[in-house]
């Protein structure tokens, strides 16, 4: 029987200096404000803020800040359709046409050229789109012809209904053989729009009823009330390196798609109590939102031999000494990654700046939620090491 890894504490001065870096980097005008959260053993270990929530009206930032979260809304998204596999709903075996019938018969390119085009080896599966293996692609990160016909489609815009988004989807190939290769995609968009048609219900209504809800988690959603407004966290207006600033969606605006890859505002109080539930094998204070063998499931590497596109800018996404499971990166070994951490750990990150990572060894998740796009590959590896320097007291 294998012994189980010792669980180190926290060390309160290297907590403080995690806080002083942070700090450091407002006061350089570098970054904007932080909302920092780490939890150990089900309990509040730092739970901080600095900076500016508005740095154009010189609002302090709050813990309660409201950040566009974007691709955290994944690993959420990816929760609930697990949730239709508990109840029988789904199959992650089954082909995405069988319930979104637009993709029956979908092509797949050829070639690097992307054209011809001819029928893919197989379809892909709902277990495709979870991990990233559908064969899809993401206009955000590259230029060849089918992410221009990507973005040509408006598929990034919210201004498509998530019905109207999977029929646009299926107009354009495939960018790879389904199954062939680990491609962050459109795919968990997808999964919204598959949601929808499974259960007949608006992806947000059912994450309130379902996850949002029972989690009490009360400021996470896909748009924010007039009356939380006040409370929105905003990124500087002029990239302080001097690129061009990436413009972040409005969540003061209600729009046709409830984005299931990257829709959701949330605050760091509230997406701690969607990790603490997973931490916890699916249950939190008498709630239950999924079974502890499908959170294990979930958080297991599905990779395999599957290769990496390490091609492009998701190429800090996956590391190597990482795989993937159902919505969450998975770290595989202590080693070949330059970044701390234990085997098993989970985690993932979005483009405007957020991050978390859950460690089941050492029983801890943190949090960090910024609105600096431009600077996201920056405070990612800073803040992981940071709270793993940390640890071990």
């Amino acid at each position: 029987m294998t012994a189980a890894m010792p669980q180190a504490r926290f060390h309160a001065p290297a907590l403080e200096t995690l806080q002083c870096v942070l700090q450091a980097h407002v006061d350089k005008g570098r970054l904007p404000g932080a909302v920092a959260l780490i939890a150990q053993h089900g309990h509040t270990v730092l739970h901080t803020a600095c900076g500016q929530q508005n740095p154009g009206q010189g609002t302090p930032m709050a813990p309660d800040s409201i950040f566009r979260i974007y691709s955290m809304t994944k690993p959420i998204v990816s929760v609930a359709v697990m949730q239709l596999v508990e109840r029988g709903l789904l199959l992650l075996s089954d082909p995405v046409g069988q319930h979104l019938p637009e993709f029956a018969g979908v092509p797949v390119v050829a070639n690097e050229t992307c054209q011809p085009t001819r029928p893919p080896t197989r379809p892909p599966t709902v277990h495709d789109l979870l991990r990233h293996t559908a064969g899809l692609t993401y206009e955000l990160f590259g230029d060849d012809p089918i992410q221009q016909r990507y973005a040509q489609a408006g598929l990034g815009t919210r201004q498509l209904s998530n019905a109207g988004f999977s029929h646009a989807l299926a107009a354009i190939p495939y960018r790879f053989e389904p199954g062939s290769i680990w491609q962050y995609s459109r795919a968990t968009d997808l999964l919204g729009a598959l949601l929808e048609r499974v259960t007949g219900q608006p992806l947000g209504d059912y994450l309130q009823a379902h996850i949002l809800g029972p989690l009490g988690m009360v400021d996470t959603a896909f748009g924010v009330p007039p009356d939380k407004h006040h409370r929105i966290a905003e990124p500087f207006a002029h990239d302080p390196d001097g690129g061009v600033q990436m413009p972040l969606m409005d969540l003061r605006e209600t729009t046709p798609m409830q984005a299931g890859g990257a829709g959701l505002g949330s605050t760091a109080a509230d997406y701690a109590r969607f990790l603490q539930c997973l931490l916890n094998g699916g249950t939190l204070e008498g709630a239950r939102i999924l079974s502890p063998a499908t959170v294990r499931l979930m958080t297991a590497d599905h990779l395999g031999t599957i290769p990496v596109n390490r091609t492009g800018a998701v190429v800090d996404l996956l590391p190597p000494g990482h795989g993937f499971g159902l919505g969450f990166a998975v770290r595989l070994q202590e080693g070949i990654a330059s970044l701390p951490g234990s085997p098993g750990m989970y985690y993932w990150s979005g483009i405007s700046g957020t991050v978390f990572f859950v460690d089941p060894a050492q029983d801890f998740f943190a949090i960090l939620l910024t609105q600096a796009p431009n600077q996201r590959a920056f405070y990612r590896p800073l803040f992981r090491n940071l709270v793993y320097a940390a640890l071990g007291d």
